[in-house]
Order: C-alpha cells, then sequence, then structure tokens
C-alpha cells in the first residue's frame, strides 16, 4: 500500500518546470527525497499538500485524491519554520491548532513538550531557529497523523538534536506505523534512517529506489587521472579529476572491477556521492 502516488506531475513555471514525475511513497516506511536545491523538492511538497495544483498528473494519498479535505487529518507537516502568529506562546497556539484535530492527544503533546525542552509561555517570535523546528515538529506529531510530510526538518539543528529526531522518526515508523517523507539536502541523515529514496534534479526524477539497492548498486571508484580512458568514462555516471588522480560514480555490479585491485580502488557510495556526482554529469553536458 502506498501513502502517496504521483503520477505524471508536470507543473511550469516562468523559470522552472516539474516535468512528468512519478513516484510512490510506501505506508510504514521513511522515503528520503533528495535534490540539489532548485530541483523542485519544495514544489512538489506543495503539490502534495494541494497549496499548488498542478497543470497535468494526478495526485493520490491513501488512494484518494489530494485534495480531499478530510486527508489534511491524516497529515503533519513539518516545515524548516514555524507557521504560526508569533506572539502565540505554545499554550495559545495549542489552544487554537487542537479544535482543528479531532484526533489531538493531549497527553502525546505534553510528552514532547517535555522531550523538546519547550517553553510554553515563552513567545513564539523569540524562539530560536533550532526552537521553531521543534515546535513546529511538536504541533505536527500531537494530533497521532499517520503521514508525515517534512522539509528540511534537521536545517538549524545542533547535531545532538538531530540525532535525537532521527531516533524519533525511526520509532513512529516503527511502532506506530506511520509513514514518512523526508525532503532534506543534508542526506546523511537519510544514509541513517531512510527505507526508500526518491531523487530529483532539475524538475526531472532522477531515480526511486530502496536504500538496499542503492548501497548494492552505486560505487565510487578511484584511480589514477591516466587510466580514466574513454571506455571507463562511458560507464561512469559521473566523474571529478586532477591533473593525478579521478574519482568516478559507478552504478551496476562491481564484480567488473574484480582482479583490477592494484589499479582502482572501490567504495561504496554515500547519498551525497550519488548527488554530486550525478548532477556534476548534467552540468558538464
Amino acid at each position: 500500500m502506498n501513502a502517496i502516488e504521483l503520477n505524471h506531475i508536470s507543473k511550469k513555471y516562468k523559470e522552472f518546470q516539474v516535468e512528468d514525475v512519478s513516484f510512490t511513497v510506501p505506508k510504514g516506511y521513511i522515503t528520503g527525497f533528495i535534490g540539489p536545491n532548485g530541483s523542485g523538492k519544495s514544489t512538489i511538497i506543495r503539490m502534495i499538500l494541494d497549496a499548488v495544483r498542478p497543470d497535468e498528473g494526478d495526485i493520490r494519498i491513501f488512494y484518494e485524491p489530494n485534495h480531499k479535505a478530510h486527508l489534511r487529518e491524516k497529515i503533519g507537516f513539518v516545515y524548516d519554520t514555524l507557521h504560526i502568529y508569533e506572539d502565540f506562546n505554545l499554550k495559545k497556539a495549542k489552544a487554537f491548532i487542537s479544535e482543528v484535530y479531532p484526533s489531538w492527544d493531549d497527553e502525546l503533546y505534553q510528552k514532547y513538550v517535555d522531550r523538546f525542552e519547550l517553553p510554553e509561555r515563552k513567545k513564539l517570535k523569540k524562539f530560536s531557529k533550532g526552537m521553531k523546528m521543534k515546535a513546529s515538529l511538536l504541533f505536527a506529531l500531537s494530533h497521532r497523523p499517520e503521514l508525515i510530510i517534512m522539509d528540511e526538518p534537521t536545517a538549524g539543528l545542533d547535531p545532538i538534536f538531530r540525532r535525537e529526531l532521527l531516533d524519533e522518526l525511526q520509532n513512529l515508523m516503527i511502532n506506530e506505523n506511520q509513514s514518512i517523507f523526508f525532503s532534506t539536502h543534508i542526506t546523511q541523515d537519510l544514509d541513517q534512517i531512510a527505507d526508500h529514496i526518491v531523487f530529483i534534479y532539475k524538475g526531472r526524477l532522477q531515480f526511486q529506489k530502496t536504500i538496499d539497492e542503492i548501497r548494492s548498486k552505486f560505487f565510487l571508484v578511484k584511480g589514477q587521472t591516466n587510466q580514466l580512458d574513454a571506455d571507463l568514462k562511458k560507464i561512469l555516471k559521473g566523474y571529478k579529476k586532477t591533473s593525478q588522480n579521478f574519482t568516478g560514480l559507478y552504478e551496476g555490479d562491481p564484480s567488473i572491477f574484480e582482479g583490477l585491485e592494484d589499479e582502482f580502488i572501490i567504495e561504496q557510495a554515500t547519498l551525497e556521492d550519488i548527488m554530486y556526482y550525478t548532477t556534476r554529469r548534467e552540468r558538464a553536458k
């Protein structure tokens, strides 16, 4: 079962477009959404949330058209800032927001207030960026959504809380069977917790794969620059070279390099490596 389905979505703006994008977000898993800034991630999230309508294509949430009003109760949205009147404190914001969601859970709200160490009487405009992100997460989780959509949720957070947040997301997915769609440019976070990855660049889908597929098929190839001949360039998705050495991204069965251990170093690629070398290839065209 899928929590989200995008079917041939297109949206054109004057200087940018999302073109024929299709992917799914499986229910009960963490799906990472990656791509450089300006790739269309936020535009796609706005279309999923029905804040922007696509020019073409169809979006479904739990197999229903995403514009159905009752679906909003099933979604918790965490943005990289806090979209609440900033003269409110947490108590006033909670009084307002809790009325919107029949599934609001006061006990769960208090649990997260304590865990995130948030002051309930301090005005939101005096919160740090990290505190605002925690508050956004607090309100998103306290009505027990079935689907959590996160746009750069770890931006501005200190490393310790980032680690705690990632642990919390894994607990939600495992214990509550919640589905999480996690857009971020900090790909190291997704290396640790994601089950699936959707990669978009310049408004086009590059791939959707499980994290296990990625780990078994993407590798860095390192060697001396004089070894980077035309045949090797053809099988690399992108590469970077200096006067002495090169590093390239290879997708496929690494056994083709067996017996060449004295010539090349083969390492597993991270999501950051994949994004960097793939977009480097695109820029070179």
